[in-house]
């Protein structure tokens, strides 16, 4: 592999690790009453309030700043748009390692915005790993390790987490800030990746005519492509799907069960796990022989069924089995559908339709994630049953959208 795909799928993998290191070290800090982060005597829905508006404000500028950088990278090139959210990223980091130490809720708010805000880096890869494909089976190669590089993100952030903040493993040096400086040496790393070896040949820059309140009015423009309209209902309630599960995991094994930091880090590093198996070992066969449709029906089905399965499990070290399923589920359908985003429009294309990809996730995320928090309090496993819910109503979306002939006309294998 050449220094210049690596570090593109570097910035994916870190892009991703945040994730995975983040919610653990919140869940402690925000929801455990033994730490000092919140006033002593916090009500526990107040600490669950406070978690859920941090994951909200995140996914808020997420919404925007994706859609908006994305589109961005297309006249400035996929490199300056890489550099901003990286920089965007390091600014987020430094913002909430200041604001754990000084026990400050306003400046770790900050630092998600901002960090929100700037991450586009998964679309902008995306777009340029697309660009730097020869034909449809190195694009689906490149999409493929994409994906992988996002479960090893979602594999690393809780490993690092979980390990770096643990005094039974890391003695005296163990912190909850601690796993942050290894992201911000990471961030460094990938930065100066991608300055000295990622390189767009034959890119022109082009003057900007848009601003960040055209981001509406460019994810409007769905609306004239009625194959990506339809592609587009499909995936994000797959996502809401996923997300309803994946962002209350640790605090439904924390109230449930018990896990404290290191035991949710691993339940996320199973998680991670089992998507970087499912991408790495799996996609790539299915998609050679099936057609993307019934990978999409079985997959979507899978997720939900694995979703039932772990809400009605008695047993506490049976949930990181129940994971697995669930997980290789979503490393299947996700780069199945940004197959068939990709495959919907042209190339001089690309960067708007991932942009509208990560808007999705962005718009789904933040919308399941304070529905689910305010309902995770009266009951705690409606954040599991939303889930299952918004499975069947992508498998449904699915059979009377897909009828389209634009949309058939994606149905294919060996792409």
């Amino acid at each position: 592999m050449n220094l210049s795909r690596l570090s593109l799928l570097l910035v994916v993998f870190i892009d991703v690790m945040g994730f995975g290191l983040i919610v653990p070290i919140f869940n402690t800090v925000l929801l455990n009453p033994q730490q000092p982060f919140l006033p002593h005597g916090t009500p526990a829905n107040i600490r669950q309030l406070d978690y859920t508006v941090l994951i909200v404000v995140f996914f808020l500028f997420y919404f925007f700043g994706a859609a908006f950088i994305a589109k961005l990278s297309d006249y400035i090139g996929r490199k300056s748009g890489i550099l901003i959210c990286l920089s965007g990223a390091l600014i987020g980091y430094v913002l909430t390692v200041l604001a754990i130490l000084s026990s400050n809720y306003w400046l770790l708010l900050l630092g998600r915005a901002i960090s929100g805000f700037t991450t586009a880096n998964q679309p902008i890869a995306q777009a340029a790993l697309i660009d730097i494909s020869h034909d449809d089976q190195e694009k689906s190669k490149n999409l493929g390790m994409i994906v992988a590089a996002a479960a090893l993100g979602l594999l690393g952030g809780p490993l690092i987490s979980g390990l770096l903040s643990d005094q039974n493993l890391m003695g005296s040096s163990a912190s909850l800030v601690l796993p942050f400086y290894v992201a911000i040496g990471l961030i460094l790393i990938n930065m100066a990746l991608i300055i000295f070896f990622f390189f767009e040949p034959g890119f022109k820059k082009q003057k900007v005519n848009f601003g960040p309140l055209d981001v509406v009015a460019n994810l409007w423009k769905v609306r004239s492509h009625p194959v990506v309209l339809r592609l587009s209902v499909v995936m994000l309630f797959s996502l809401m799907c996923l997300n309803a599960f994946f962002f209350f995991i640790d605090t439904y094994l924390l109230t449930k069960f018990k896990f404290g930091t290191l035991q949710n880090s691993m339940a996320l590093a199973v998680f991670g796990g089992s998507m970087a198996f499912g991408s790495a070992y799996l996609t790539a066969p299915l998609h050679e022989r099936f057609k993307k449709f019934p990978i999409l029906y079985v997959s979507i089905a899978a997720m939900g069924l694995g979703i039932l399965a772990f809400m009605l499990n008695p047993m506490p070290g049976l949930s990181y089995v129940l994971i697995v399923p669930i997980t290789i589920a979503f490393a299947i359908m996700y780069p199945t559908m940004l197959s068939l985003f990709s495959g919907s429009v042209g190339p001089s294309e690309q960067g708007w339709v991932m942009g509208v990809t990560v808007a999705i996730y962005a718009l789904g995320s933040g919308t399941i994630t304070a529905l689910s928090g305010s309902l995770m309090a009266i009951n705690l496993q409606m954040p599991f049953i939303i889930a299952i819910a918004c499975c069947i109503l992508a498998l449904i979306a699915m059979a009377k959208l897909f009828r389209y002939p634009g949309v058939q006309a994606l149905d294919t294998k060996g792409k």
